[in-house]
């Protein structure tokens, strides 16, 4: 295993980390304890010191579960991360009783990295209202928590914003080699490095997209190497790649995730990539773009929509059908992800979209696509 010095801190971190959201099930759909704690605690002995988890994961049975899985002095091996349900979070007093009550689902007196969970604009004004820097002040002050982060969904605008409204130790951001110009992407990855925070990367692999159903115009590509690692391996290698990522997670189902995991470590550390490397992931992003439906590039010139919908995401949605050949799972995500007035089908075709989209997208109609491929039907 390898580790980097985390910014501010000085804490050693393994540059892979273990996310729980993703743990292997039983036949009930419930999380398989004796696989998901075999899993867990291997990674541990083979010197994965970072574990993620969060209030909601597995139906709420996530933090119960990793609490036991970090019995028999696991605990005490690694640092230990999660984070506080923002949206549940009606009155200051809550963001306490919520800690509290994650420390002892967690089974320990203190948490390591305590972040506030997925802020986007409407979460980052509850976690305003409420006083969040005068809980996080408190939590450090007393002890309950060590590191004080976020993890974010929305725009760079309100990302460079959070940055600068308080001196967090880390954030965690969704980035991957397909979403350089997605949420924070590098230009969020790179503010937040340059004010010495660490940043844990989160969907290293575009929630497994980047690893399976893989086109054999891809396969292609990846055998032009002779390095055996995986698609998979090579997308946590284009992270460790940058100087910037203080740590990788890695959402685990199977036992295979995590052996691939593992050996994609070998030698991962900055500037491990060579030139011709590069230019072969950049091929196979390529590759995936020639794939999209829609060629909107997220520019966010046609936003705000009068009618509340956000077009760049529905589109980013309606892609990831074509894409990555998974339906399904764009369906899931457009429908858990967009609440309903944010969704293609509350689009009045009123077209001042159209007349500042610099690509001259038909909006109009291609949002009534969407609404096709991904609204839930009747």
């Amino acid at each position: 295993m390898l580790y980097r010095s985390m910014p501010r801190t000085g804490d050693e971190l393994s540059i892979l980390g273990f996310g729980c959201m993703r743990l292997p099930l039983d036949g009930e759909g419930k999380i398989d304890e004796n696989r998901a704690t075999a899993m867990i605690r291997s990674a541990i002995d083979r010197g994965v010191n970072y574990i993620d988890t969060a209030y909601p994961y597995h139906g709420g049975e996530g933090e119960p579960f990793v609490g036991r899985a970090l019995g028999d002095g696991y605990r005490k091996k690694v640092f230990l991360a999660t984070k506080l349900p923002s949206w549940m979070v009606e009155t200051p007093s809550d963001m306490d009783r919520f800690l509290d009550e994650q420390l002892a689902r967690l089974q320990t007196d203190v948490i390591d990295y305590y972040l506030l969970h997925s802020l986007n604009v409407e979460r980052w004004e509850i976690m305003k209202k409420n006083g969040f820097g005068s809980f996080l002040d408190r939590a450090l002050a007393d002890g309950r928590i060590r590191r004080a982060g976020f993890s974010f969904h929305d725009q760079l605008p309100l990302f460079r914003e959070i940055v600068d409204a308080y001196p967090w130790h880390f954030c965690q951001i969704q980035y991957n080699y397909m979403d350089t110009n997605y949420q924070a992407g590098t230009a969020g990855l790179k503010y937040a490095a340059e004010r010495n925070m660490g940043v844990v990367i989160m969907e290293p692999l575009r929630g497994g997209n980047l690893a399976r159903n893989i086109p054999d115009v891809m396969k292609k590509i990846w055998s032009e190497s002779p390095k055996p690692f995986s698609p998979a391996g090579w997308a946590l290698r284009w992270l460790w790649d940058q100087p910037e990522v203080s740590i990788v997670l890695s959402g685990m189902t199977t036992e295979e995730d995590l052996e691939d995991n593992l050996s994609s470590v070998d030698d991962a550390c900055v500037g491990c990539l060579t030139a011709g490397e590069r230019d072969m992931i950049a091929r196979v992003k390529e590759v995936y773009r020639t794939r999209m439906k829609v060629l909107c590039t997220a520019c966010q010139y046609c936003m705000p929509c009068s009618s509340g919908v956000n077009i760049p995401e529905c589109f980013n949605r309606y892609n990831m059908a074509f894409m990555f050949d998974n339906l399904e799972q764009a369906r899931m995500t457009y429908q858990t992800f967009l609440k309903p007035e944010a969704r293609a089908n509350a689009c009045v075709k009123c077209g001042a979209c159209e007349e500042k989209c610099p690509q001259n997208l038909q909006i109009r109609t291609l949002l009534d696509s969407v609404a096709e491929l991904l609204e839930p039907k009747e």
